[in-house]
């Protein structure tokens, strides 16, 4: 039975809005939102729905989930899969999100350089040699920036209705506040952390002595890993073995940002056309009671001027302007707009990103759009 379901079962009594498991996962990303960590690691991440929380937060780069359970992962890793509105607007962040299968007994390089790892209700459902090597392993080895560690409170269950023994017939131990203080002050004494305790889902009034349904350790590493502090041992081989992989679309990437700017360039010269031949329209009917050609302001006489010299003056002028059944629009002009801007940067990136994407003018120096549609 998932964990969860029992859990909300047990509550049906002592309410808490939101569930206990809610509150679990907003302690994590209300702690992520704090800190902004790149790098973040959830062990024994089961349906994986922290991770689906937190692959909205964008501080995050890289997302990873390790359990014991495969088929667990793959009932409800498609979740953590792109979203069409994340090709149809990438974000400036890269992110990847990646699954393994395997137990956090055993070491693996893939768990290297993650800035926080979290363990939710995990380690209660560990045996007893995978929970005497879990310190060496989450602490030791992998030696996160930041460590969070959550677990029932044994002296909360007389109040859960329906608990005689252990909140989950997977559990094998339920530890109370002393114990598991106990159990992280040591680690943190071993691994040169610092530790502090709090929880989520407070005793009711009066029983305050009861504390946390949930208890939690927020372990920080008290100083960034040297080459003196940081251990060497590295496995010649994976432990884990990788289930799902999404490497989602981001602005990082050239190919997704030229595809985003070529859109916005399109968008706003689009706009600017409109503009151009509704003030055009406009100024045209004060003066005649029918349609007539549109021609640009800036346009010379044929009889004065060849087409080519009339072409060249129209594309050096610094305003969109109208030729026939065309309008230039300067690349400065465009490059104007904050969005375009934005993505960017540099001109001469903007150029670059464009070049045989859309339609320019003979000398390079504008875009060329045509009114066709627009005179029908």
């Amino acid at each position: 039975m998932d964990k969860n379901v029992q859990e909300e079962r047990f509550m049906e009594v002592v309410k808490f809005t939101p569930p206990l498991y809610k509150q679990r996962y907003q302690f994590i990303k209300d702690l992520v939102g704090k800190y902004k960590p790149k790098k973040v690691a959830d062990l024994g991440c089961a349906d994986c729905t922290l991770l689906w929380m937190l692959k909205f937060c964008s501080c995050i780069e890289v997302l990873a989930g390790l359990d014991i359970c495969e088929n667990v992962m793959k009932e409800k890793m498609h979740r953590l899969y792109p979203l069409p509105g994340d090709y149809l607007q990438p974000a400036e962040r890269s992110l990847t999100v990646t699954l393994h299968h395997g137990s956090v007994a055993h070491k693996d390089p893939c768990m290297l350089g993650f800035d926080l790892i979290t363990c939710i209700e995990l380690i209660e459902h560990l045996e007893e040699s995978e929970l005497e090597k879990f310190p060496e392993v989450v602490f030791g080895f992998m030696a996160p920036a930041m460590v969070v560690i959550s677990t029932p409170n044994s002296e909360f269950n007389p109040l859960l209705p329906g608990v005689t023994s252990f909140r989950h017939p997977d559990h094998k131990f339920e530890w109370n506040q002393a114990e598991f203080q106990s159990w992280a002050l040591n680690i943190a004494r071993c691994y040169n952390y610092s530790v502090e305790f709090t929880g989520v889902g407070p005793p009711p009034t009066g029983m305050e002595d009861v504390g946390f349904c949930t208890q939690i350790g927020v372990f920080v590493r008290k100083y960034s890993q040297t080459s003196e502090t940081a251990h060497f041992e590295k496995p010649t081989k994976a432990a884990y073995k990788t289930v799902f992989k999404a490497v989602y679309p981001s602005l990082k990437d050239e190919k997704y940002l030229q595809i985003a700017v070529v859109s916005e360039v399109v968008f706003t010269a689009e706009v600017i056309k409109r503009s151009l031949m509704d003030h055009l329209n406009s100024k045209h009917e004060e003066y005649t009671d029918g349609p007539v050609e549109i021609k640009s302001e800036f346009q010379h006489s044929k009889n004065c001027v060849s087409e080519d010299l009339e072409k060249l003056a129209v594309e050096k002028c610094m305003e969109p302007s109208v030729s026939g059944n065309v309008v230039y629009i300067p690349l400065t002009k465009i490059f104007s707009f904050p969005k375009v801007n934005q993505l960017c940067g540099t001109f001469e990136k903007f150029c670059k990103l464009i070049a045989g994407k859309v339609t320019l003018s003979s000398d390079g120096s504008a875009m060329v759009v045509n009114t066709e549609e627009e005179n029908e």
